[in-house]
């Protein structure tokens, strides 16, 4: 079974603010002459990381609440001489809306348990996949989901 990681999405205030975002990185990293897929810089290497890119996701937390995931491909350990050591996780441009979620805030990266894991909104969910975030909470918290 795979592994997975949650972070907060610092600086989104929403799910197309958040992919706006990442088309920014992208397109950054293409004018570079880089692999066009988005990544986030980390000071911590992940130890479990083989783990992780055998079908491991990033679960993306967006003012409070998880939101979306996506597959992590390659996690990349850079050292720059006279620079501390850091990590590049790549990621697969394509961001999967999961059920919504709620989280408490925390700091850095964190390893995510299969009981914490959301599901993805699919054609198959109980709800349509452009239900807002605001009426899939108020309709779990009333119990009618």
């Amino acid at each position: 079974m795979a592994l997975h990681m949650i972070k907060l999405a610092a600086g989104a205030e929403s799910i197309e603010s958040f992919t706006e975002w990442q088309q920014h990185v992208m397109q950054q990293r293409r004018a570079a002459g880089l692999s066009a897929n988005p990544v986030h810089e980390t000071r911590m290497m992940p130890k479990r990381g083989a783990e992780i890119i055998n079908g491991g996701s990033m679960y993306w937390v967006i003012k409070h609440k998880i939101c979306l995931r996506q597959r992590i491909i390659e996690i990349e350990r850079v050292e720059i001489e006279g620079a501390p050591k850091f990590c590049l996780i790549h990621f697969d441009p394509e961001l999967v809306p999961v059920h919504v979620k709620v989280k408490r805030p925390f700091q850095g990266w964190r390893y995510l348990k299969d009981s914490d894991v959301p599901p993805d909104i699919s054609p198959s969910s109980p709800a349509p996949a452009d239900t807002p975030i605001h009426l899939e909470l108020a309709l779990k918290e009333a119990g009618v989901w």
